[in-house]
């Protein structure tokens, strides 16, 4: 029987919208009692387009945001969604890659600092092995170790997202959760990017949420998905169901209206390139 590694059960995050001279005070509902369940070494995509609550979700999943309600169990434990706060062990459980690869590191910390400081914060390990694995990390992202010592403006966006990827493994979580990764990275970066999340996922059973509205990334890399739709999860299913007989209204517009980029095409002219 497969190891679900994380679920969901029916959960929610209201947010309450003060008033104004023009405006009653309102409750917003973000997450509308979603559901879901991901096994392990496999990926869960969740699509929609901005403001459906897919990254709303994604930042309750990884504790940073709290829930109104609902469950969530983590590698078959209980987890406090309404606190918002993760304790050390769950923090080596979950972790979580942003858009945004020139917001995500500190601009004043050199890559190996970055990669150590979770470490230092959340496990007792001498200073020495703290660098060996930082070490080894860059290399298992594509880096190299003369990088340790360099500072994030002398990386290009592709080289940041691997550095954000190997810091959010340094703990060596069983769930990462990929809030729209590659979105802000040229094509050709975008599909190195995705091999090497996938070369990644099996080497270390990686489990996978990744958050997206590009629909052409997510056929590639989901094994199922669920659709988001102004808080609602409105469909779900294997990547091969949704895309081959989408069931829902708001499912076959989103397709219909979504430009595709063929990633498969990108990885055979890369894949030409290098052999050249």
């Amino acid at each position: 029987m497969s190891e679900i590694v994380v679920e969901g059960k029916n959960i929610k995050r209201d947010y309450a919208v003060p008033g104004s001279l023009f405006k009653p005070a309102r409750t917003v509902h973000a997450v509308k009692g979603v559901s879901f369940k991901v096994e392990k070494g496999k990926t869960l995509a969740i699509v929609g387009e901005s403001g459906c609550g897919k990254s709303t979700l994604a930042r309750i999943i990884t504790l940073i945001d709290p829930a109104t309600s609902g469950e969530l169990d983590l590698d078959g434990k209980k987890v406090d969604i309404a606190a918002g706060r993760p304790t050390p062990e769950l923090r080596r459980k979950v972790q979580i890659v942003f858009q945004n690869p020139y917001g995500s590191l500190n601009p004043r910390q050199k890559i190996g600092n970055v990669l150590m400081e979770p470490l230092v914060i959340n496990i007792d390990m001498p200073a020495a092995d703290r660098r060996q694995r930082a070490m080894e990390m860059l290399v298992k992202v594509g880096l190299e170790e003369k990088h340790f010592n360099r500072y994030p403006h002398m990386f290009s966006g592709g080289q940041r997202q691997r550095i954000a990827i190997a810091r959010a493994l340094m703990l060596r979580p069983s769930l990462l959760v990929l809030d729209e990764p590659v979105s802000a990275l040229d094509l050709s970066v975008q599909a190195q990017v995705l091999n090497l999340l996938a070369d990644l996922q099996d080497e270390f059973e990686l489990t996978y949420i990744f958050i997206s509205h590009d629909l052409s990334v997510v056929r590639y890399i989901a094994d199922e998905v669920m659709v988001m739709y102004f808080g609602e999860a409105v469909e779900y299913g294997t990547r091969d169901e949704v895309f081959s007989d989408p069931k829902h209204s708001y499912t076959k517009t989103l397709f219909a209206a979504t430009p595709r980029a063929d990633v498969e095409s990108i990885k055979a002219r890369l894949a030409r390139k290098n052999a050249a």
